[in-house]
């Protein structure tokens, strides 16, 4: 994860932050989806009794898709629609107005479509000087391999100029979306103020400025309403969001053969009765290491025994895979999720980067 200067805008934003922002279609996506499940977390964590590993895993999850979200938002896919999308508005903009060149509404409208239309054209050049520093240095380029590599802001080519410059462009963005609301209060204000008379002398620039007022709430509202639902997917539906992931994005984690050195175990259940090495045991099952002639079993916890991703119990002789910082998942759960992220969903350890003992486990 970046541990630097931050060069994903998405992460770290509040929704009205978003609202702010609202006519960047693809710049910027749904609002950060850890703040979501945060307040997801404080509104049914009691009835769903999640238990706190299973919620850190959550958060990590909603981590990791905000920062590849934010390299989706500024790959040049997203880019060029984003640049068509602005494009669209301006052409729109000035046909309206050289449409309605006879209109005299009651208000002045025409100074507010050409506001609206410069705030546009704004955004776009913003939206290219960031494209273009970024891919001077190198980032965008390399695929999103950076995600994951740890690297610092020098693995982006990351000079001061570069700092300075992409804060230059933040600023003048910032700048510009705080006078965009401001100018949407305005054009609001005069829409509903010049009411039906303003339809009856201008009726070509009133519906424009409708428009443009009418998108802009619309796309707040999807923005906001799709951080809320992908949140709640990520909290109770996380297997299906990793074998989403898993099936379309690139598998840049761990390699089959590394997931496969990782020790696999087999669980089975304890009864009152039975005996552990000789010894009764008040736990809810022991893990058997797969794969080796010395089995040694390994007793669990009863709360100990739920793999935290998909929050379902080990049954008997259900196959685990413990990291090297001691959690374990179910395999076909784990498995994915390093395929896409070498790091424990529960404490972020590094499973191809071996740290210190007196590291491992930490959150």
């Amino acid at each position: 994860m970046m541990n630097s200067v931050d060069i994903h805008p998405l992460i770290g934003y509040s929704i009205g932050d978003e609202l702010l922002q609202s006519r960047r279609l693809m710049r910027h996506g749904p609002p950060p989806l850890r703040g979501a499940m945060r307040l997801f977390r404080r509104a049914s964590g009691r009835r769903m009794r999640l238990r706190d590993p299973s919620v850190r895993v959550r958060e990590n999850a909603a981590e990791e898709l905000e920062e590849r979200q934010s390299f989706w938002f500024h790959s040049k896919p997203a880019i060029i629609l984003d640049l068509l999308w602005n494009l669209v508005f301006v052409i729109v903009g000035f046909t309206v107005l050289g449409l309605s060149v006879e209109e005299k509404p009651l208000v002045p409208m025409r100074i507010w479509v050409v506001g609206y239309i410069l705030l546009c054209v704004v955004h776009v050049g913003c939206v290219v000087a960031a494209y273009w520093r970024r891919r001077e240095a190198g980032w965008g380029s390399g695929g999103s391999e950076s995600l994951v590599s740890g690297s610092n802001v020098g693995g982006y080519g990351g000079e001061h100029g570069l700092a300075d410059d992409t804060s230059i462009t933040k600023n003048l963005e910032s700048a510009n979306s705080m006078f965009s609301f401001i100018w949407w209060v305005i054009g609001f204000y005069w829409v509903l103020n010049g009411g039906q008379a303003l339809l009856s002398s201008s009726p070509r620039l009133y519906w424009l400025c409708v428009s443009f007022l009418v998108f802009d709430v619309a796309f707040i509202i999807v923005c906001v309403a799709a951080s809320c639902l992908v949140g709640i997917a990520v909290c109770c539906f996380l297997p299906c969001i990793i074998a989403i992931l898993y099936a379309v994005t690139d598998q840049d984690g761990a390699t089959d053969e590394e997931i496969d050195r990782l020790p696999k175990f087999k669980f089975g259940r304890v009864s009152n009765s039975e005996k552990v090495n000789g010894e009764v045991q008040a736990s809810e099952g022991f893990m058997t290491e797969c794969d080796t002639n010395a089995q040694t079993d390994h007793p669990i916890s009863q709360a100990d025994a739920e793999c935290c991703i998909c929050l379902s119990v080990y049954e008997n002789g259900a196959e685990l895979r413990q990291l090297p910082c001691q959690h374990h998942f179910h395999c076909t759960c784990i498995d994915k999720w390093l395929h896409i992220n070498a790091t424990c969903p529960m404490c972020k350890f590094n499973i191809l980067r071996p740290r210190g003992r007196h590291e491992i486990g930490q959150v």
